[in-house]
């Protein structure tokens, strides 16, 4: 029996993190419960992701500044910087990255007044981890989807506009 080898364009898109080509995908985990903070860690670390945490938005705004990360999962209610601050600070600064708010409040009334700051997902606690692991792929994948569809293949060859045009 001959073992098949795959390239990365064989590799099918639905595929569990730790079967994916390419470096780990990187997650901040953003709570200032510790033992909340760990649970999360070890479900996404058991999935194949590098995830970094941090206790408060304070924390994460500095991470985030030294650091490239594919998703930001986020408390809203904490010391110092709130999860809504958080996202302020990302609108701000034009930060395109996903984020999954896991809270136990869900602040309503500033997602009406400022809808531009929803998350792609909002998670309400208590929930449960298979729950919590669905939504992290979902919004990974769809955000990949995103920024694949935005690349051109490299076999797409673009002719100068001087070309182009035919006069």
């Amino acid at each position: 029996m001959t073992a098949k080898s795959f390239t990365p364009a064989d590799e099918p898109d639905d595929a569990p993190p730790e079967h994916r080509p390419g470096p780990p995908r990187r997650i901040l985990v953003v709570d200032d419960e510790p033992l909340i903070r760990q649970l999360y860690t070890e479900v996404l670390t058991d999935s194949g992701y590098k995830v970094d945490g941090a206790e408060d938005g304070a924390v994460a705004w500095d991470t985030l500044q030294k650091q490239r990360y594919d998703l930001l999962i986020t408390d809203n209610e904490m010391p110092k910087v709130s999860g809504m601050e958080l996202l302020e600070m990302l609108h701000a600064a034009r930060m395109n990255l996903p984020v999954i708010m896991a809270t136990g409040t869900f602040p309503k009334e500033e997602f009406n007044r400022r809808p531009w700051l929803q998350p792609d997902i909002t998670l309400i606690k208590p929930f449960i981890l298979a729950e919590f692991a669905l939504a992290v792929d979902e919004v990974l994948d769809a955000n990949h989807l995103v920024r694949a569809a935005a690349i051109p293949p490299a076999h797409w060859h673009v002719q100068p506009v001087a070309n182009r045009l035919r006069i």
